[in-house]
């Protein structure tokens, strides 16, 4: 059975993600809701920090926060790595804690691993990778960046995901 994959139609040009299934079930089930729903038509991605990660897909353009779903457990222990052009869910400091944000690793990030299953160990979950359009994610993350009320690392330039869609 092959992954399924989603293509980020961007501002910047397309990305496209293979979804690991095998390995992350329940974040990538909660992924392509949040993809088949639409939510990310529209959205930013609003923190951007360059050779470290590029998130997004939680406020529209006017940097309202979007309504989620309910959290959804953490898979960080699945053994994949945080490694450079894979994708993984951010969350708030609780490990469980994930909902609808997700980034783009711009580089080696092992320190956003699963080392334990404690709060401070638990690290984050990888459920992906850019499978084309790496390109893409590294303009994405050198865009020029400011600081607008409570967003720190926010984009001068918008960068938008106009869609995001389910690739066959």
């Amino acid at each position: 059975m092959s992954n399924p994959h989603v293509l980020l139609e961007t501002s910047q040009g397309d990305i496209l993600i293979e979804l690991f299934e095998d390995k992350a079930p329940k974040t990538v089930e909660n992924f392509l809701a949040y993809v088949d729903a639409g939510h990310y038509d529209g959205t930013i991605f609003h923190r951007i920090v360059r050779n470290f990660v590029s998130q997004g897909g939680g406020y529209t353009m006017t940097m309202e926060r979007k309504p989620t779903r309910e959290p959804i457990q953490n898979e960080a222990g699945n053994g994949l790595s945080n490694t450079a052009g894979t994708v993984a869910m951010a969350r708030l400091p609780e490990p469980h804690s994930a909902s609808d944000q997700f980034y783009l690793n711009a580089a080696d990030n092992t320190m956003l691993d699963h080392t334990d299953d404690t709060d401070a160990g638990f690290g984050y979950c990888v459920f992906g990778r850019i499978a084309e359009g790496l390109d893409v994610a590294k303009k994405i993350n050198w865009k020029v960046v400011k600081n607008v009320g409570p967003f720190q690392d926010f984009p001068v330039e918008p960068v938008v995901i106009v869609s995001a869609k389910r690739f066959e």
